[in-house]
């Protein structure tokens, strides 16, 4: 008995180092973040960073409804059977598959991927029922704000001299999507993968974005909720990177650590 209430005194010692210890990592960890945003502050008058790069679907914007939903609502009529698992299911599997037929997904309008992604999850090649899925996804009923408070940060962010720009693996929809929303005019610029030729994590389209907005890529930070894509690719550009839902959770966040107040 003494031997075991000795090493529970042990154990309990060694946790209470190592929590003490993680809490002081920790603290030194915030400090330094602090000294290397005030850094960034006196280099750039006042702000972080010079511009912000933001990704599109899954930051910027979410379906107004879960894809296999809509695959099987428009479906019906067409004589899609799959349950929504199914579809999900043959979505995902459909959606990750190396694309043979170009070495971009997105070329130009899409369709021959989009295509592809549509009859593998649904079973179903009518063309009619792609071009109503295909033209529901180009109108603003299918899309909404991640955050709705976006375009409030958005115009202080501008008013503070930052520079702003969409970077998205999307085919040319987008432009006109980001019209209907009314967001278009929140940017400066828009790296659009069927655009420029490359998509994301190719450091090329951040490039791009950085040379549309006239900044370099280390004055730059990208958001975005891919952890390759968006994180890695803008970091192999040379740029910053926050993953969305980690390390920021609202554009305000956002705004707060560039340096911008609302």
């Amino acid at each position: 008995m003494m031997m075991i209430n000795l090493t529970r005194n042990i154990i309990g010692r060694a946790g209470a180092r190592a929590r003490g210890l993680a809490t002081t990592l920790s603290s030194h960890g915030e400090r330094e973040c602090e000294w290397y945003e005030d850094y960034r502050k006196s280099l750039y008058g006042g702000v972080t960073y010079k511009a912000l790069l933001v990704d599109a679907a899954g930051t910027l914007l979410a379906p107004s409804q879960p894809a296999a939903q809509v695959y099987r609502d428009i479906g019906l009529k067409y004589g899609v059977s799959y349950a929504e698992d199914e579809i999900l299911r043959r979505y995902r599997w459909a959606y990750q598959q190396p694309w043979v037929n170009s070495s971009l997904r997105f070329v130009d309008d899409g369709r021959p991927f989009w295509q592809f992604v549509v009859q593998t999850a649904t079973g179903c090649v009518d063309p009619r029922y792609f071009e109503e899925l295909y033209e529901y996804y180009a109108t603003e009923r299918a899309w909404h704000l991640c955050d709705p408070g976006a375009g409030k940060v958005f115009e202080a962010l501008k008013r503070a001299g930052v520079k702003l720009a969409v970077v998205s693996n999307f085919d040319t929809r987008l432009r006109p999507l980001l019209q209907s929303l009314k967001c278009d005019h929140w940017f400066d610029a828009l790296a659009i993968s069927a655009e420029v030729g490359a998509e994301k994590p190719n450091p090329t389209i951040f490039l791009k974005a950085c040379e549309l907005l006239g900044v370099n890529p280390e004055d730059t930070v990208h958001v975005g909720d891919d952890r390759r894509n968006d994180i890695w690719g803008a970091r192999d550009a040379g740029c910053d990177a926050w993953l969305w839902g980690a390390d920021v959770h609202s554009f305000k966040e956002v705004a707060q650590r560039i340096g911008v107040e609302l």
